[in-house]
């Protein structure tokens, strides 16, 4: 079943943000991660929408069809949750929305619920590399800052090839080779390609390296859950993070198909999944 795609702009500080709405019901926010937009979730999204949602996908600031007023900086964790506060404001003005965030896209997840927990009915936050949370994050800290200096001295081949390995130089188990896009998001194929350097220079250290506020996730946990892909065990700077925040905040932690990208790689069963996490009971933390 193919859903009507309703497209539209909301004029936020500094850029204009573009989004996509399908379907009906209680709002489902869907926030890209790393140099992905709303095509990001092309493969999952009527899915959502046929299970009973409004779901709302966008690009983020400075990426893809979200223009900047000006050139681009490093970008700011707190500026990107009140973008998504105000998608949902032009979407859902008033309304309690269920959210979902992929990677970087996690990142900002968790910041809008701790900003702004009245809005949000449940948070997935799926795998947020938060580095700073692991036990020992200056190996991963080094590698990030590393990528962004290949980016700036030998271009994006070299960083994309340094990012894809791990901090000591291996390529981790299960790890999708090149050239294999499916073919949901091969359409968003050429804005990734050029979202990719806005990403590794203003994006990967700045996100990576920044703080979640313990505190309000805490005050919140009842609406939080850390996601973790069923393929992603050897990805410390992705399942640390999640595992942790679930540790320190009392949220639930609930296993997810595939990888990073697993919303990309198994779509049906992934959306089957994230339905089941936004609308359970009270989730007890437990650990994958």
């Amino acid at each position: 079943m193919t859903m009507d795609v309703n497209a539209g702009t909301v004029k936020v500080p500094g850029a204009t943000l573009r989004y996509e709405v399908r379907g009906s019901g209680p709002v489902l926010l869907l926030i890209p991660g790393g140099a992905g937009d709303a095509g990001l979730f092309e493969g999952m999204a009527d899915l959502l929408a046929a299970a009973g949602h409004t779901v709302v996908s966008y690009d983020q600031r400075g990426l893809s069809r979200s223009p900047l007023d000006g050139p681009a900086g490093d970008q700011r964790v707190a500026e990107w949750a009140t973008d998504a506060l105000a998608v949902l404001d032009d979407t859902a003005p008033g309304e309690e929305a269920y959210v979902f965030g992929s990677s970087s896209g996690a990142i900002v997840a968790l910041a809008l619920l701790a900003a702004h927990p009245d809005r949000v009915r449940r948070v997935v936050a799926h795998e947020p590399p938060l580095v700073e949370l692991l036990a020992d994050p200056a190996p991963y800290r080094s590698h990030f800052a590393e990528v962004r200096e290949l980016h700036r001295t030998q271009g994006l081949g070299p960083a994309m090839a340094r990012f894809a390995e791990t901090p000591d130089g291996r390529k981790p188990d299960g790890q999708r080779q090149s050239g294999e896009l499916p073919a949901a998001i091969r359409p968003m194929a050429s804005r990734m390609a050029a979202n990719m350097p806005v990403f590794l220079e203003h994006v990967l250290c700045p996100f990576s390296s920044s703080a979640p506020d313990l505190d309000s996730l805490r005050a919140a946990a009842g609406k939080l859950v850390l996601g973790i892909g069923r393929e992603s065990g050897a990805h410390e700077a992705l399942v640390g993070p999640a595992r942790r925040i679930a540790e320190l905040t009392g949220a639930a932690t609930v296993e997810f198909p595939g990888g990073h990208v697993g919303c990309v790689e198994h779509p049906e069963e992934f959306a089957g999944q994230l339905v089941d996490a936004l609308t359970a009971g009270r989730l007890t933390a437990r650990r994958p």
